[in-house]
């Protein structure tokens, strides 16, 4: 089904990667997220290891002591045995559905709603002009069709798929390999993890067997079958790219990054092993044309399963939530913190009453482990987050103040409404080698801003200003350490070695700069 534009973005290597849904191009030259709009656990046994061909080698023998020594010979891995024995368990989904479209003028006599004819002709000079108009617009229902992919979990009919697959579908379609057709039940979906659970009325169906996407390896071979563009049971392979990615589409899911060729129709199909199980659900693809340029991503099987256990059982889903807000630890920060290596989740804020703050979760905290996983890049928190439920607890290994301590979070709902993040107190004013000039926060000020702790940055020059500070900022920290006076300022300044790190208030938003020195 034709999706609207999703909102979210990435910048990456200096390109804005805009989410969209695959079908729907953005202006030209931009690089776009496009879902590859096409759209369990089992008890069967899995399925041996798909026998492998030889490569023909390519390269010269060596030669040793003046023999020649044959080259290792490379296997390739043969699908068709996953192809044959899992086909039959992928499905093609129809979806249909309405949308309302506005339109001005349109006369309720005239066939297909057409547009009652205007003084301004084509003139598009003149058609700006009217745009100014205040005449009521219209609205008209209209059809809008899409198709997918889905896979069979259980026999009795419980299949998975992309929400997006399914979104504001009105009928549901499920087709068979055997070309049989079924009216599917959408069970309920989550737009958070863009996962959704269908159900059709039959029985003894095939079924697919679900892995475990821990032990999925960088590198491994990887194959999908599905719809694209409605080319019913299409086999692609490639290999898995990365593992833990994070998109810009505030989904919190830790996609698997392959090569495999994802186009649209692919959506919500099976991303099996070499050995047949399901180790993900085709979800999205980086692309500037709409169509597969050699980036999908799928969903990992475990957070499909778990979300399908919560619709199966309650026919909604409910998502954890720590409470807090995280950037990336570059180099600066590292140095700033006193850090072996630039990882971990860097806590800007923590909001009040919330599972962090309850946990003693303080901005200027490196989260660097949750339940003992390691965290490298500030999106694997929320994802680690993500797949775990209200209630939950987890233990975080946190970096503060140049010493490593452990803390326990009870995780509360997603849904849940906490009070605004907590404010600080205040006081002095000078101008330091970071190049900036501070002081106190007057009465005045503190009342409009809520701010009752930190520095006002009159002026931002040098180092400072070219790191980002702003006059008008507000800085609340330096390294982790809240700052009252300009003293103390300079007191954590002059105990830093390469780069210090700001927190810094700007307007309702708290974010950490990194700013080197010398």
């Amino acid at each position: 089904m034709s999706n609207p534009i999703r909102t979210g973005s990435l910048t990456l290597k200096r390109l804005t990667l805009a989410l969209a849904a695959v079908g729907v191009l953005g202006a030209a030259g931009a690089v776009a997220v496009y879902q590859s709009n096409a759209s369990a656990q089992s008890g069967t046994p899995q399925l041996a290891a798909a026998p492998v061909a030889p490569a023909p080698a390519s390269a010269p023998p060596a030669v040793a002591n003046g023999v020649a020594v044959p080259a290792p010979s490379i296997a390739l891995p043969d699908f068709s045995v996953i192809a044959a024995h899992n086909g039959p368990a992928v499905v093609n989904i129809s979806v249909t559905g309405s949308t309302k479209i506005a339109y001005d003028g349109g006369d309720d006599d005239a066939p297909q709603g057409r547009a009652r004819a205007t003084p301004f002709g084509d003139d598009p000079f003149m058609e700006f002009f009217r745009r100014f108009q205040q005449a009521p617009q219209r609205q008209r229902e209209t059809p809008v069709h899409g198709m997918g992919s889905g896979f069979i979990i259980s026999p009795d009919g419980i299949i998975l798929t992309n929400a997006h697959v399914v979104r504001d579908a009105r009928e549901v379609t499920v087709k068979l390999t055997d070309r049989r057709e079924f009216r599917a039940k959408v069970l309920g979906s989550d737009p958070k993890t863009d996962v959704a659970v269908l159900k059709i009325e039959a029985k003894n169906l095939p079924i697919v067997p679900l892995a475990k996407t821990n032990d999925l390896k960088v590198g491994e071979w990887v194959l999908a079958i599905g719809s694209p563009y409605g080319l019913d049971s299409t086999v692609t392979a490639g290999v898995v790219s990365a593992k833990g990615r994070s998109l810009p589409d505030d989904s919190n899911v830790p996609f698997i990054q392959t090569d495999v060729a994802v186009n649209p129709g692919n959506s919500g199909g099976p991303l099996f092993n070499t050995r047949g199980e399901v180790v993900g659900i085709n979800s999205q693809i980086y692309s500037q044309t709409g169509g597969y340029q050699g980036l999908s991503f799928a969903i990992p099987i475990e957070v499909a399963s778990k979300i399908k256990d919560q619709i199966v059982a309650t026919g909604k889903v409910v998502h954890a939530k720590l409470g807090v807000t995280v950037q990336d630890v570059n180099q600066g920060f590292a140095d700033s913190f006193n850090l072996a290596t630039p990882e971990g989740a860097l806590v800007s804020n923590v909001e009040r009453g919330s599972a962090a703050d309850k946990a003693g979760l303080k901005p200027g905290d490196v989260i660097r482990k949750m339940n003992g996983t390691k965290i490298v890049g500030s999106g694997d928190l929320p994802a680690m987050v993500g797949i775990a439920v209200p209630g939950d607890k987890v233990t975080l290994e946190v970096w503060r103040q140049g010493k490593t301590e452990q803390l326990t979070a009870t995780l509360a709902n997603a849904s849940d409404k906490v009070a605004s993040a907590e404010r600080g107190d205040s006081t002095a004013s000078a101008k330091l080698k970071l190049g900036l000039a501070l002081r106190p926060l007057d009465a005045a000020e503190k009342r409009q801003s809520g701010i009752t702790s930190g520095l006002l940055i009159e002026d931002a020059g040098g180092a400072a200003a070219s790191a980002g500070v702003q006059p008008g900022d507000v800085l609340l920290s330096v390294n982790g350490r809240p700052v009252n006076s300009v003293e103390q300022v300079r007191e954590v300044v002059a105990k830093s070695d390469k780069s210090v790190a700001l927190l810094i208030q700007r307007g309702d938003d708290k974010i950490f700069i990194p700013v080197r020195l010398g």
